[in-house]
C-alpha cells in the first residue's frame, strides 16, 4: 500500500477531488495547512502599507491506495493541481506498512 499526499492550492482542492472520484478513489482526507516553498512567501500591499507574508495558505490531500493504483493516483493529482504558475505544490508517495480499519479490524488491503 502507498499514501500518495499532496500538497496544493486551495483553489485546485474541487479539480483533485473530483480526479481522483473519476479513478475510483473511495475516500481522501483533506486538510487545511500552511507553508511555504522555494518562494520563502510573498509580499502584499493592503491599505498602502506593505508587508510580508512568510507562510502561504495551501491545501493538503492524502489518499490511502495499493500499490498497483499509486502511479495514476499521482499523475491525476499532479494534472488536475497544475496551474503552470509558482506554488502549484508538490506531491509524494510514501509506502505503508500496515493499515487496519477501525470499525471492523480488517487489514491490509482490504481495509483501503
Amino acid at each position: 500500500m502507498k499514501l500518495v499526499t499532496a500538497v496544493v492550492q486551495q483553489a485546485k482542492v474541487d479539480e483533485v477531488r473530483d480526479a481522483l472520484t473519476a479513478l475510483g478513489i473511495r475516500g481522501m482526507t483533506i486538510a487545511d495547512v500552511q507553508g511555504y516553498g522555494r518562494q520563502q512567501g510573498h509580499t502584499e500591499i493592503y491599505r498602502g502599507a506593505e508587508y510580508k507574508v512568510d507562510v502561504v495558505d495551501k491545501t493538503r490531500v492524502e489518499v490511502l491506495v495499493n500499490d498497483a493504483d499509486a502511479d495514476d493516483v499521482l499523475q491525476a493529482v499532479v494534472s488536475a493541481a497544475r496551474s503552470g504558475r509558482v506554488g502549484d505544490g508538490k506531491v509524494w508517495v510514501t509506502p505503508v506498512e500496515s493499515v487496519v480499519r477501525v470499525r471492523t479490524g480488517e487489514t491490509g488491503e482490504q481495509a483501503v
